[in-house]
């Protein structure tokens, strides 16, 4: 059971970052998968926590996919 918990956790993770890549926004992304916009953050934080990767340039006003992401 734990296995199937980490993969879908993972997939999560991979559909948030994709939804606030296309709206540059966590805000309008976490809207689009139906979150919040703090659980979006925390789902991206996750993800380049385990590719030990920043995916995103982050300012006050705009997200930013980085080279990598």
């Amino acid at each position: 059971m734990m296995i199937i918990t980490d993969h879908m956790d993972r997939l999560q993770s991979l559909e948030v970052f994709i939804a606030v890549a296309e709206a540059e926004s966590f805000a309008e992304g976490a809207r689009r998968m139906g979150l919040s916009a703090p659980s979006a953050t925390r789902g991206v934080n996750a993800l380049e926590g385990r590719l030990g990767v920043r995916l995103f340039t982050r300012t006050t006003r705009r997200v930013r996919l980085t080279e990598v992401g």
